[in-house]
């Protein structure tokens, strides 16, 4: 694994490596089958404080330096990139408040991560996905309160959640200057879940719509200065977007793992197809690629810890490695043959895994177009 990491932070990847090993890999395949959430395998995780990673020392988190948590992310996305999703967006949903929040929300937030909670961020809409300005969601200003009505769609944590980053438009005739973003906890009434959502891949995450109906909350909910919100969830995916990229690697170094193991084994001609160059290089390109990818989201996650900019270089990360997951778990089917094809063996679901990863938090179309503005500028 291609991270540089101190010995208290590889005593950490140990531990989580022998829960993900003994508790996660073997044990979320029923799940995948089924499409339930794993609760008592994602509470284990949540004591363990694999949803709290990100939470800064400050607010009573154990403070890890960007590379130790993508590293745990890596390990977590490698057993199941579902348990990764889930434990990454209630991360994601803290960064909003880290960003404009006031002390008391982040303080709140943090709380409710440490002790086994989850957050959801709710920007997505069944009329804006890519165009997050196009939100229908509104807040409507009623005394010291706000009332807010809509929907949001995909989101991950929905049925789950303890406290939800929602966006709503307080100003439509202002486009994106009129969205403002709030935190909401779990029980407010006119919260609440729609149906989960039955999905292709990263089936052990819950994924549900999240449904407003005359939401009442106190205008101190309010995530910053009213109509900074759709800047504030800019930011946010700024920063989480080489995360996404480590949760990719994740999945290409499992379909290498695999790919290797049976290359070794599987005897043709007389011989393991490991011994054939076609298949060696096939998985040195898969290796290539992988390692690739992990070090442009680090190099993206360093530049953030040290306060440069990393807007394209995240975009960077989050594209390359989105693609060649689904790349990689292509070739690690190609190599196993009919049995790649064949739900008995795990690589067919990496590669299921691995498409949402080309989508989520900002398709690579997208990102294409964010890292193109940064190169060509203004003209």
């Amino acid at each position: 694994m291609g991270y540089i990491l101190s010995d208290e932070a590889k005593d950490l990847l140990a531990d989580v490596k022998k829960f993900c090993d003994n508790e996660v890999r073997e044990q979320c395949k029923e799940y995948d089958v089924s499409g339930e959430f794993p609760a008592e395998i994602c509470k284990k995780a949540a004591d363990m404080g694999l949803n709290a990673l990100e939470v800064p020392e400050e607010l009573g988190g154990l403070g890890l330096d960007h590379i130790t948590y993508a590293a745990l992310y890596e390990e977590m996305s490698k057993a199941d990139a579902g348990l990764f999703t889930t434990m990454s967006a209630a991360n994601l949903a803290m960064k909003p408040l880290l960003i404009a929040g006031t002390k008391e929300q982040q303080q709140r937030a943090a709380d409710i991560l440490l002790n086994g909670g989850y957050g959801a961020f709710c920007l997505t809409e069944p009329m804006a996905g890519s165009d997050a300005s196009n939100n229908k969601t509104v807040a409507v200003k009623d005394g010291d309160e706000y009332v807010i009505n809509g929907r949001k769609c995909f989101i991950t944590n929905g049925p789950i959640a303890d406290f939800y980053i929602v966006t709503a438009m307080t100003d439509k005739s202002k486009g994106v200057n009129g969205m403002s973003a709030f935190f909401v906890e779990k029980g407010t009434p006119g919260l609440s879940a729609g149906n989960e959502e039955n999905k292709m891949g990263i089936r052990t995450s819950a994924t549900s719509d999240v449904i407003f109906e005359d939401m009442r909350v106190p205008a101190s909910a309010m995530i910053g200065p009213d109509g900074t919100g759709f800047k504030t969830c800019m930011k946010t995916l700024d920063i989480t977007r080489a995360l996404m990229g480590i949760g990719a690697v994740g999945i290409a170094q499992r379909a290498i793992d695999e790919a290797v193991a049976y290359a070794k084994t599987r005897i043709t001609f007389g011989k393991p197809i490991g011994k054939f160059e076609a298949i060696q290089f096939m998985i040195a390109d898969m290796d290539i690629k992988t390692e690739t990818a992990r070090q442009m989201a680090v190099h993206a996650l360093t530049l953030q810890e040290k306060g440069l900019p990393y807007n394209k270089e995240s975009a960077i990360a989050k594209c390359y490695a989105g693609d060649i997951a689904v790349e990689v778990a292509l070739d690690a089917i190609q190599i196993l043959g009919g049995y790649g094809y064949s739900r008995e063996y795990p690589v067919e679901k990496l590669l299921r895994d691995a498409k949402i990863f080309q989508i989520y938090e900002g398709t690579n179309q997208i990102q294409r177009m964010v890292i193109s503005r940064a190169v060509m500028g203004k003209f």
